[in-house]
């Protein structure tokens, strides 16, 4: 069944450190000290988000330290979020070009309606008609200055096709 030992003595110190080998697992197993037991159990992962703090009648209890993991939290997230390399990805993918370009559109938008209201409610009547035209004027005059825009892109894309051919 197993190893032959030479002494009985030998036999004894083996058994003896088994049982404080037992003894130690059964601490940890038991939860006697909390800290140590996690900290065993996650190898280390738990240690810097535990602390033990003593209550005023001399008994240690085990308390969660927020603030370490907010600052673990705002790390990955800046480390991943704010990577260089991936804001500049994102910035060149479609789904960002379109991001960006809805936001100054909204911008935009905002900005002309929250200057046109503030003319339309302004006791000068100059201010009055430029709220006036800015409302019903502006799209008019955008949507003119899109399509000038969509044709000179289009002539300049047929010009540039007929230079490479």
């Amino acid at each position: 069944m197993g190893s032959k030992y030479n002494s009985l003595d030998e036999l004894k110190r083996k058994k003896a450190l088994l049982k404080k080998e037992i003894a130690e697992m059964e601490d940890l197993i038991t939860f006697d000290n909390t800290k140590e037991s996690l900290s065993a159990f996650t190898n280390g992962f738990t240690d810097k988000y535990l602390q033990e703090k003593t209550q005023p009648d001399g008994e240690k209890k085990l308390a969660i330290n927020t603030d370490e993991i907010v600052k673990e939290f705002s790390n990955s997230v800046k480390d991943k979020v704010l990577n260089r390399n991936s804001v500049y990805g994102f910035a060149k993918s479609d789904a960002g070009l379109n991001l960006v370009e809805n936001a100054l559109k909204i911008g935009a938008v905002s900005f002309v309606g929250n200057y046109a209201k503030k003319s339309l409610y302004n006791a000068s009547w100059k201010k009055k008609i430029i709220g006036l035209a800015l409302i019903y004027l502006a799209p008019i005059a955008l949507r003119f200055i899109r399509e000038k825009l969509e044709n000179y892109q289009r002539n300049k894309t047929a010009s540039s096709l007929e230079q490479l051919i």
